[in-house]
């Protein structure tokens, strides 16, 4: 059982259900024709977590629409769900009742400490103000047998030789090396660095766009593309997005980091 604090915020279902949630470059969200690469890259980092937590209980922090905790929970004892957007936990309480999805600040997560076997934050910490307040938060809430998996945009191939970050909503990105030693700060031991990566076939779609598919998707609104880019953007699969052991690919060629770690000191 997920242990909650005494007073935190109950389940998110008192109001009528979201059936879909506004597209905001915020987050991804699935059955969006335009929006199929991104959400089948993000799809490929639970399919990497989905065995590690195969039989645990889990929490997820910043679901957001809710589609990948559902897909973790295919795999897991028990998921919940936090999201801090009120409209974002609606929607994910209603469309997926197998998940337990609560609202509440990502930096005060409302359960009790050592009370899941894993915590899984995807492509969330880059979003966060207090980077090391938010993972001494999952340090807390994590048994000491259990995991953390973050997974975040690589700074290096994201906003390449930018100052700040590209994307608007993200207050900070991380190279490989940076988000290790945050984690390793704040109370965990590293495990294991990952890259996700292109595969062959958005190798080729960056190739026949120019350089770079993104670039294209990006460049025009979706009613404006041509039958062959949305064409090519419905072809995208999961698989087109490979997580390799950084001893195998260098991981600062990723197009996003996925980092296993494990509980260390207790956090302070």
């Amino acid at each position: 059982m997920i242990m909650l604090h005494c007073g935190a915020m109950a389940f998110f279902c008192e109001s009528g259900p979201v059936t879909t949630l506004p597209l905001t470059g915020e987050r991804t969200v699935p059955d969006v024709p335009s929006e199929n690469y991104w959400f089948r890259r993000h799809e490929a980092a639970y399919a990497f977590a989905a065995p590690l937590v195969r039989g645990r209980s889990v929490l997820e922090v910043g679901c957001g629409e809710g589609y990948g905790a559902a897909y973790l929970r295919r795999h897991a004892r028990g998921v919940v769900g936090i999201d801090y957007n009120e409209l974002t936990a609606s929607h994910a309480a209603h469309r997926y009742p197998e998940v337990d999805v609560l609202r509440a600040n990502l930096a005060a997560l409302p359960l009790r400490a050592a009370s899941v076997d894993a915590v899984v934050t995807l492509q969330v910490i880059e979003h966060v103000w207090n980077h090391p307040e938010f993972v001494r938060e999952c340090r807390r809430v994590v048994r000491d047998d259990g995991v953390l998996l973050v997974t975040t945009p690589n700074r290096l191939t994201f906003s390449p030789g930018q100052d700040v970050p590209v994307n608007p909503f993200h207050t900070k990105e991380f190279t490989a090396a940076e988000l290790v030693d945050l984690l390793t700060a704040n109370g965990f031991v590293p495990d294991s660095v990952y890259g996700l990566h292109a595969g062959e076939r958005i190798a080729g779609l960056d190739a026949k766009y120019g350089g770079s598919f993104v670039d294209a998707q990006l460049a025009t609104p979706p009613g404006e593309w041509s039958d062959g880019l949305r064409a090519d953007v419905a072809s995208v699969r999961t698989d087109d997005f490979p997580v390799l052991a950084a001893a195998d690919r260098d991981v600062d060629e990723a197009l996003d980091l996925v980092v296993l770690v494990r509980p260390g000191r207790p956090a302070s």
